[in-house]
């Protein structure tokens, strides 16, 4: 008399063992997918970071074909086309992920970066404009200082720059810009003090270094700044102030300058021998 009592609770024991089952593999798949895109976005990184610019370039265009439409993989593939120097490209990828209906203002500072790249100064300008007054980013400040300086909009240049200094905990970059502004303009100390900035939070900048020499050249101050450099950036930084003098046809000091670096460079200076030979021999002739 039992039996039919019994079945019905058998079939329910093993309904809720089948439910059960089912719940457990939903969860590991749930949880597989959670892994899948930890691992992914790990993936991502590297490649968008560390690894070869080009191979991020397949990697990012494989994923793009294999799940068409996902924001994050039209991000990575514009950024490694920067970083891989395909910047007509690069214009192209970008304006896709602002067309993405997932795309931000700081998308659309990314296409005006690569507007710049390729000397589309019109459109950069326009794309910036766009965006909300707001969005007050570093990098949005640093083109809007660099689209200021093309136009030669020196007020609003400095102004930009300032911004977008008081944005960043690593100013050297900015600081370099402005002075190459500086520069331009022909205000010589003020550049110089710029590319002092910029060494002072990046001592080992050597385009900064560069940019000082080149700045105290264009004063006729042909003595090197006392800044950190090592042997071989001290012969590069008196060629560099030699090129300066000679260009300003102080030609006496040029060729000394010459000399000096090549007995300070630690291995043979072709470029400064090469320049001091045809000095010479121009004098010669």
């Amino acid at each position: 008399m039992r039996h039919p009592i019994l079945f019905p609770m058998c079939i329910a024991a093993v309904v809720a063992l089948s439910a059960c089952q089912r719940s457990g593999d939903a969860e590991v798949q749930r949880a597989l997918q959670d892994l899948n895109v930890v691992d992914e976005t790990n993936l991502n990184d590297v490649f968008l970071t560390v690894s070869d610019p080009d191979e991020a370039v397949s990697y990012f265009s494989r994923a793009n074909d294999n799940d068409p439409g996902r924001i994050d993989l039209l991000r990575g593939l514009s950024q490694s086309l920067i970083r891989a120097k395909r910047n007509t490209e690069a214009v192209t990828a970008w304006q896709a992920v602002t067309s993405h209906a997932e795309a931000n203002n700081d998308d659309r500072v990314e296409l005006a970066d690569a507007y710049i790249r390729t000397n589309q100064w019109d459109k950069a300008a326009a794309t910036l404009n766009a965006i909300p007054p707001t969005h007050e980013t570093f990098k949005r400040y640093r083109l809007e200082a660099i689209i200021a300086d093309s136009n030669e909009q020196w007020e609003k240049a400095d102004s930009f720059y300032q911004i977008a200094v008081g944005l960043t905990t690593t100013p050297a970059g900015v600081y370099n810009n402005w002075g190459y502004s500086k520069l331009t303009r022909g205000a010589y100390r003020d550049a110089e003090r710029m590319f002092t900035d910029a060494l002072r939070h990046d001592p080992q900048m050597f385009t900064a270094k560069n940019n000082i020499v080149l700045a105290r050249g264009a004063q006729r101050n042909y003595d090197l700044p006392v800044i950190p450099m090592n042997q071989t950036e001290r012969a590069q930084l008196l060629h560099t102030m030699a090129l300066t003098a000679i260009k300003q046809n102080d030609i006496t000091i040029g060729k000394g300058l010459l000399r000096e670096a090549i007995d300070t460079h630690p291995q043979h200076f072709e470029e400064a021998t090469r320049a001091l030979r045809a000095l010479e021999d121009n004098v010669t002739n």
